[in-house]
């Protein structure tokens, strides 16, 4: 099958399971239907599904990836030793583990087409790992604490697993309580993947953007945290900063020297 035959095929398929769509069109426009494939995605729950519907969205998601570029970690140069600073797409990083900034359901974001990270993780990965989330948190049995972490495989991307964390949510002025929670996200983050026997890590800018903590001070945290467990500990873990703006990559760029 072509890309545009599995695109449709998934399309279509995704409708059926929702009688309320019925009446939607396919687009002609290929932009048009990726978009509407990727809102079908996003919306949909976590429910059992067939093995021919898995085998088509997993080459079609591994082919849009392909697509779009891999970059390996491997490939990358340190800003210092065992740390490093990439703006990119995290969905298109080869490495250990890449950090989603979940929120406390831990189920990805619902809202269609939306530019947040969870949204695209859980786009690019497939509905395996909606209903990995879905299964591991029915077993725990409440909602995700801020600052703790999880760790799921990634199916179709090119890392091997994704942690996902809850970070502080920001009302109003920054409190020390909401650095010290940002704070474990990171270091939760690393000694699940030390768990693990990981030896890359890719973070992105959490509790940024939709959760409003000061991009700057998220940044210095971040640092800080990672700079103190690395020497804390004598961990090899190696640790890339991932930022998507330009922005906060200047932020990252003058905190990493």
């Amino acid at each position: 099958m072509t890309q545009e035959e599995r695109r449709i095929y998934l399309i279509k398929a995704l409708l059926y399971e929702q009688p309320q769509y019925a009446g939607i069109e396919i687009p002609a426009g290929r932009q048009e239907q990726k978009d509407l494939l990727r809102s079908l995605f996003n919306l949909r729950m976590p429910k059992p599904v067939s093995a021919e519907f898995i085998a088509i969205q997993d080459a079609y998601l591994q082919e849009e990836t392909r697509q779009k570029g891999i970059t390996d970690f491997a490939d990358l140069q340190p800003t210092e030793p065992g740390i490093y600073l990439w703006q990119g797409d995290i969905t298109t990083l080869r490495c250990d583990a890449i950090v989603n900034a979940a929120n406390s359901q831990m189920l990805g974001c619902f809202c269609p087409c939306h530019g947040c990270i969870d949204n695209a993780i859980h786009t690019f990965s497939g509905i395996q790992l909606r209903a990995a989330c879905a299964e591991m948190m029915e077993k725990q049995g409440h909602e995700e604490e801020t600052g703790r972490a999880k760790i799921t495989p990634t199916y179709n991307l090119p890392c091997r697993y994704v942690l996902h964390t809850v970070g502080p949510i920001i009302r109003g002025p920054l409190k020390q309580k909401d650095r010290s929670l940002l704070a474990s996200c990171y270091q939760s983050c690393l000694q699940l993947a030390e768990q693990n026997d990981l030896r890359s890590i890719a973070f992105c800018c959490i509790s940024t953007g939709e959760f409003h903590f000061p991009n700057d001070k998220a940044a210095e945290i971040a640092v800080k945290t990672v700079r103190e467990y690395r020497a804390r500990t004598g961990s090899r873990m190696e640790v890339i900063f991932n930022v998507f703006k330009k922005s906060d990559y200047d932020i990252y760029r003058e905190l990493l020297g």
